[in-house]
């Protein structure tokens, strides 16, 4: 949290403005002061959430083989990451989820990336989620769902480090059947980030292929 306070002063909605240091010069001093704090520590921190992710998704994976009166998906796609409502920044990246269902209740673990380049300055936001989802399955294969979730957010700055918040997210979509055991599946959530007692809010906007067992 060191780092986004002593960026924050500098503008009047928190992580939403990441981007105006770049107007004012104050980001290049920060750079050099924090160069020597080492580009190996930011890449194995990147590394070791990967792995985390990776392993959750796993065990997800392996926790919805079927039994009976279960069911389980997996979804991946392209999202659209507004960081910040109100003069916020516009990222795009993937974002997808596991779920396992006994019946029309689920558990779901929802993880995304998104990236962005104001001025040439890479912006990274990681999403890691869970919690449960409502599914509303028919036989018109038209299947609307809403979450719950919370969970965690990684943000980076290149030059000028890292945080690690909470986050939280409520929304839905509808899995709308292409094929058998396919369905395309838009979604839209709100996303909100604690940071320093207060909470930045974001929307996301994903169409994915989601699958199901």
């Amino acid at each position: 949290m060191e780092t986004l306070s002593v960026v924050l002063p500098l503008f009047p909605q928190s992580i939403e403005e990441w981007v105006k240091p770049l107007q004012t010069g104050y980001l290049v001093g920060r750079q050099v002061a924090a160069a020597s704090h080492s580009q190996l520590s930011k890449s194995s921190e990147r590394k070791e959430l990967m792995k985390k992710l990776a392993l959750l998704a796993l065990g997800l994976v392996l926790f919805a083989i079927p039994a009976h009166g279960q069911s389980a998906d997996a979804s991946i796609g392209y999202s659209y990451f507004r960081l910040g409502n109100s003069n916020g920044l516009n990222e795009n990246g993937i974002s997808g989820s596991v779920a396992v269902y006994h019946h029309w209740l689920g558990l779901a673990g929802d993880f995304g990336v998104y990236h962005a380049s104001p001025g040439g300055v890479s912006t990274n936001t990681y999403t890691f989620l869970f919690g449960p989802r409502l599914m509303l399955k028919n036989p018109t294969k038209i299947n609307p769902f809403v979450q719950g979730m919370v969970g965690g957010a990684h943000l980076t700055l290149s030059g000028l480090g890292s945080t690690n918040d909470l986050a939280f997210s409520f929304g839905g979509g509808v899995d709308l059947g292409i094929a058998p055991y396919l369905a395309l599946r838009p979604q839209v959530d709100y996303i909100g980030i604690r940071d320093s007692g207060q909470t930045v809010n974001c929307t996301r906007v994903s169409v994915a292929l989601a699958i199901h067992f």
